[in-house]
């Protein structure tokens, strides 16, 4: 069993910056991917980056060329670079990770942008 805890969510102003991290507490495994994805209220989960194992990095078309995501195999962590956000990007923040086809959940961390 994999346990996920994010950190780093929080207010910033329109055009502001945070930056997300996850760590995993699985040890003597690499996890074959690891992500974010976020769920505004009324909406559904979307995916927002996303990096596998093999170096493949997945981006929502609305966050591209804004959000940076960087992860560490062997620590099994991933972060989320977050620049020039919009009040478009408030929403609950999760972190997302498979190891062996089990797909893992954190709980959630709030990003709230005000315009």
């Amino acid at each position: 069993q994999v346990q996920l805890v994010e950190s780093g969510g929080g207010l910033v102003q329109s055009g502001g910056s945070l930056r997300l991290s996850c760590t995993a507490s699985v040890r003597f495994f690499s996890l074959n991917t690891m992500g974010w994805y976020r769920q505004a209220p009324g909406k559904q989960r979307e995916l927002v980056a996303s990096a596998t194992s093999g170096g493949s990095i997945t981006y929502a078309d609305s966050v591209k060329g804004r959000f940076t995501i960087s992860r560490d195999s062997a620590k099994n962590t991933v972060d989320l670079q977050m620049n020039s956000l919009e009040p478009e990007d408030t929403a609950v923040y999760y972190c997302n990770a498979v190891l062996f086809s089990t797909e893992y959940w954190g709980q959630g961390t709030q990003v709230t942008v005000s315009s």
